[in-house]
C-alpha cells in the first residue's frame, strides 16, 4: 500500500503505540497515509480500536513476515 509517512512503534506496549499514532496523525495533512510498524500483537487490535474514536480512517493491516510484525495503515482526516 502506498503511504506518505512511517511510524515505527516496535518494542512499545499498549497504550503507547496508539498514543504515538494519534500524535503523528495530528502532524500530518488530511488525505495523507501513515504506515505504523508494530511487533506487539495486542496492539494490532487495540490501535485500530482506539483510533476508531477519532476521525482518522483505518485502511487495513499487513503481516510483516521478515520481522515477525505487522503494518497498520491510517488515513489522516481532520
Amino acid at each position: 500500500m502506498d503511504y506518505d509517512e512511517e511510524l515505527d512503534v516496535c518494542g512499545l506496549v499498549c497504550p503507547m503505540p496508539a498514543l504515538k499514532t494519534k500524535k503523528k496523525l495530528l502532524k500530518m495533512s488530511p488525505g495523507q497515509v501513515l504506515k505504523v510498524i508494530l511487533d506487539y500483537e495486542p496492539a494490532v487490535e487495540s490501535v485500530p480500536r482506539d483510533l476508531a474514536k477519532t476521525k482518522h480512517k483505518f485502511l487495513g493491516k499487513e503481516e510483516n513476515d521478515e520481522d515477525e510484525g505487522w503494518f497498520l495503515y491510517f488515513e489522516c482526516v481532520k
